[in-house]
């Protein structure tokens, strides 16, 4: 698996040619009491160097080190190292304008946080005005036909967890009764997005029990989560191979 972080330059400029740059991105925050405040990165790099190893160079895909923070402003109540909404926007433009300037004319986006999530497909919306690329961006969690509700600090992400680095997981006490409901959790409307000032304090920093979490069942869910992602990483490369050749051609 190319990495860029082990490229030359030489190296890099031949390959940002044909290959998709990848760039995973994450967060560093609480969660809860069991979980390591960089959950979110590492599960997004498990993911994707599962993905890519499932494909095996087919198609060519350079894998960027993984952005470890995001936009967790509501997890500062205990603990996070957040960038604000403008700030992580920035940051992907430029990532984004140094890979085109290097060469690449494909790049996805791989993203392990919901609160990342708006930002990211701001990003790559706003820049593929500006140049001459062909962009994707992606929640691992949210692809495929069988799209799961990851939660926070709950069964999903203790699972997964639990599937790809177990000696960080901690024994999780069971998630206390929380009334009312935080409504970030349980909105009154189907699509309808509600936030109440301090609800995430007032939950306890997660969303759902993780005690009924299980390595089987994290295993069973990384596999899905894997799968989903190196079919639409094949689907990208499909829909956009040809665009991209002429591009080539007529450079």
């Amino acid at each position: 698996m190319p990495e860029l972080t082990r490229m030359t330059w030489r190296e890099t400029s031949g390959a940002a040619r044909t290959a998709i740059a990848l760039l995973p991105i994450g967060s560093q925050e609480q969660h809860s009491g069991h979980l390591p405040m960089g959950t979110d990165t590492m599960l997004a790099e498990a993911v994707v160097d599962g993905a890519l190893a499932g494909l095996g160079g087919d198609p060519q895909v350079v894998r960027l080190p993984a952005l470890p923070f995001g936009h967790s402003p509501h997890h500062l109540f205990a603990a996070a190292v957040s960038l604000r909404a403008a700030t992580l926007q920035a940051v992907l433009d430029d990532v984004l304008d140094s890979l085109a300037t290097t060469g690449f004319r494909r790049v996805l986006i791989v993203n392990g946080h919901g609160g990342n999530d708006e930002i990211m497909r701001l990003a790559v919306k706003q820049y593929s005005l500006r140049a001459d690329v062909a962009l994707a961006a992606c929640s691992y969690f949210s692809l495929g036909t069988d799209a799961a509700t990851p939660g926070h600090a709950g069964m999903f992400e203790t699972s997964l967890m639990l599937a790809a680095h177990p000696d960080l997981v901690r024994e999780p006490a069971p998630r206390p009764e929380v009334t009312p409901p935080p409504l970030f959790a349980e909105p009154p409307y189907p699509g309808l997005t509600v936030e109440r000032h301090g609800e995430w304090a007032r939950a306890g920093g997660s969303t759902d029990d993780a005690t009924e979490a299980s390595t089987a069942g994290g295993a069973e869910l990384f596999g899905r989560r894997v799968s989903a992602l190196a079919d639409a990483i094949r689907a990208f490369d499909r829909a956009t191979r040809e665009s991209h050749a002429h591009l080539e051609g007529t450079a």
